[in-house]
């Protein structure tokens, strides 16, 4: 499709939904006076996006030596689900799947961005901003972006009202902390961010309180280099790194405690997760998978799969546990149904709709998911089985160790639900499943290359 055609249909979707929720407004505002019943509020909404948390780092996931009562609590009084993965291993592509609903393949963003790069979110993305302002909610990012640092790739240009953070990873330089375009702090305290971005967080809650809202609250941590405030500093049994979940954990309670203090509680849905698994290579910041294989960079389980939880007391039952497969670009197609906006129709979407899953009814709308380092396809999860198509080997060349990503010959095949740290390998037992599973991918690629004319 024409580049000039897609930039077309997408103004003429945030146009046609502008009116839309313009048109609801002058409705709601002569409801008094022709005597008619006024539509419900749509419901705020709170994603909480942490870099680099591992499935194995909170309370309610099994963590034992790190605090994490505010997010077991909202564990308790929502969802939790078991199987969510996260758009990618690392934090541009995943970031842009969250954004725009869209494995980042789609995007042109499969590599992490660097500062001051040429590339970045493009116009022609409908983003999760754009889409829920064109219905008449307020919108902030605040914390890490990571979808391109120049002017034109910023949120406040995608959709964001209100901006104040890094915008990209913080062992980036130069580190500046922006409000809005405007640099507030260079080089940013880093100490104090998280403290910082709550604060922040809760100051747009409550001026935007008269009108739904979207929040995005992406914290810079547990990232490295760690950083914590003297506050939390030396608190937790699980060294510097758990001191930063704790001090993560006392954010999300603040957040709670000014949402039910303002009256917003029942009618905010607050969803929790990580971009990717945590960093476990040489110089990793401390954190766990817990009983998952591997850790970020890699499409083994601990890089993908990440905590997920939900909290919406209006509609998400007490205690629900979710095993069915999800993905964080399903938070882009939920929040969309959840502000009445329909879902871009002039590009694939890969996200579906998963508050049906929150409230504990039906099964993952998702019959594949796919996984990608960078523009190349490794893995795949459909049901109970992930499929690996490549892998990582180190071979000399010119005297020198260089790592290699080839296809396996063999495919690596996993039972999920018997084996989730994916330590047996039954592909050579199960040949019809690889088989199955190599022709949904083929079918998928296939798809993909249409998608992008």
């Amino acid at each position: 499709m024409p580049s000039s055609l897609r930039r077309l249909n997408r103004r003429e979707w945030l146009r046609r939904a502008g009116g839309l929720a313009a048109g609801a407004a002058i409705s709601l505002g002569g409801a008094g006076r022709r005597g008619q019943a006024q539509a419900p509020r749509p419901p705020n909404i709170v994603i909480v996006n942490c870099d680099d948390l591992g499935y194995g780092d909170l309370g309610c996931y099994g963590a034992n030596k790190i605090r994490t009562p505010h997010l077991d609590l909202m564990a308790c009084q929502g969802a939790r689900f078991t199987d969510f993965y996260s758009c990618a291993a690392v934090c541009t592509p995943s970031r842009a799947g969250l954004m725009t609903g869209r494995y980042a393949i789609r995007v042109g963003l499969p590599n992490v961005l660097s500062p001051n790069s040429k590339i970045g979110i493009s116009d022609n993305e409908l983003t999760l901003g754009e889409a829920v302002k064109a219905r008449g909610y307020a919108t902030a990012c605040i914390g890490k972006w990571h979808l391109g640092d120049l002017p034109q790739f910023r949120p406040t240009r995608h959709g964001f009202d209100y901006y104040f953070g890094l915008l990209y990873s913080n062992d980036m330089k130069p580190t500046p902390l922006y409000r809005n375009d405007e640099v507030a702090e260079d080089p940013a305290e880093q100490s104090t961010l998280t403290e910082r971005y709550t604060q922040e967080a809760i100051q747009f809650i409550q001026r935007s309180r008269q009108q739904p809202f979207l929040l995005y609250l992406a914290h810079t941590m547990p990232h490295v280099p760690l950083h914590v405030s003297e506050r939390f500093a030396g608190k937790s049994e699980g060294g510097k790194y758990g001191d930063v979940v704790e001090c993560i954990d006392w954010s999300v309670g603040e957040v709670f405690a000014a949402l039910d203090r303002l009256g917003l509680g029942e009618n905010t849905l607050v969803m929790f997760t990580s971009d990717n698994g945590p960093w476990l290579e040489q110089g990793a910041n401390g954190g766990s998978a817990g009983p998952l294989r591997a850790g970020k960079g890699t499409v083994y389980e601990g890089g993908v799969r990440v905590p997920f939880l939900a909290r919406w007391p209006d509609r998400i039952p007490l205690g629900t546990i979710c095993h069915e497969p999800a993905a964080m670009m399903d938070i882009y197609a939920t929040s969309l149904a959840l502000a009445g906006a329909e879902l871009p129709t002039d590009r694939p979407v890969d996200g579906k709709d998963i508050l049906p899953l929150m409230t504990g009814k039906g099964k993952s709308p998702h019959d594949l998911l796919v996984f990608y380092l960078g523009s190349e396809l490794w893995a795949a999860r459909a049901g109970r089985w992930k499929i690996h198509l490549h892998k990582r080997v180190t071979v000399q060349e010119g005297g020198k160790q260089v790592t290699r990503a080839v296809a396996l010959a063999q495919p690596e095949l996993y039972d999920l639900e018997a084996d989730i740290g994916e330590q047996n390998d039954v592909g050579a037992q199960q040949a019809e499943v690889v088989g199955e599973m190599q022709q949904k991918v083929a079918a998928f690629e296939e798809a993909l290359r249409k998608g992008k004319q």
